[in-house]
């Protein structure tokens, strides 16, 4: 699934190409990607607008429009934004497109129909259900010591909880939990405070690592211009199951918790 690196570098890498631009017109393929309002309203408020910002919130992308509007963009678990000129040909995974200034396109491609998008007046009636950004300077590990306070639940299942912090998935919860030596089965209020601090530390490491590497393309999630992400060659223990810890040897474990299936060294990260 995309999470926040991935959506960060769609973010980055669009930016230049929309920004200014008009949306001249629509192609919906498969018209229940479109949640708020109907396909004919989505469409006819939409052409005409220029884009006037793009943003992240979370794993979500927002396009500005000169209307005071926003398009919000959920990629779901096989989504993902490519630019292509207008004579390309889409492929059998094209969802939707966006027809733009310049003879530009942007094309939703989607193989599992999971992708969303909104168009609404006041974009935090789909965002302000989210936790704090874990890249912001206002998340301290003060912060998420607060959050994590009396929290039973795993803290594996807590960093993917995107009401309690946006944008962290199943990839990079692993990551951080192995870069700070944490069992994922652990109860967010058994961490020290120690721990706490080392876990803000690598959450905040491994999310601006993969944003340096443009994101991890472990399976459908391709970049703008049709490039693959770099991120997962850096995994330690996410999608390395059976595989050596690079660390001390160790077979990587994966376990079900909340019905996500979670990595970790068993040696590195131990039971509580």
């Amino acid at each position: 699934m995309p999470e926040l690196p991935e959506v960060e570098t769609i973010k980055n890498e669009l930016l230049p190409y929309l920004l200014g631009n008009r949306i001249t017109g629509v192609t919906l393929f498969w018209a229940q990607i479109i949640r708020q309002p109907s396909v004919e309203e989505f469409c006819s408020r939409l052409i005409g607008q220029r884009i006037t910002d793009v943003n992240r919130r979370g794993k979500y992308l927002i396009l500005g429009l000169t209307s005071d509007e926003a398009l919000i963009i959920h990629l779901k678990m096989t989504g993902s934004l490519v630019l292509k000129p207008a004579s390309a040909e889409p492929d059998r995974f094209i969802r939707a497109i966006l027809h733009l200034d310049k003879e530009t396109e942007l094309y939703f491609r989607d193989p599992r129909k999971l992708g969303v998008m909104w168009l609404v007046k006041d974009k935090n009636i789909i965002i302000d259900k989210l936790g704090p950004e874990p890249l912001d300077a206002s998340f301290t590990p003060q912060i998420l010591a607060q959050l994590l306070n009396n929290r039973t639940a795993p803290i594996k299942a807590l960093l993917c909880d995107q009401s309690f912090i946006a944008g962290i998935g199943n990839m990079y919860a692993d990551e951080a939990l192995f870069a700070a030596r944490i069992h994922p089965l652990r109860s967010g209020k058994s961490l020290s405070r120690d721990e706490v601090d080392r876990l803000h530390s690598t959450i905040q490491q491994v999310l601006w690592s993969a944003i340096g590497n443009k994101g991890a393309s472990v399976d459908t999630y391709l970049r703008p211009s049709g490039e693959r992400g770099t991120a997962h060659f850096q995994f330690k223990v996410a999608h390395r199951g059976g595989k050596s810890c690079s660390v001390c040897g160790t077979p990587i474990t994966r376990i079900p918790i909340r019905n996500r299936g979670s990595y970790f060294c068993p040696k590195c990260q131990p039971e509580p």
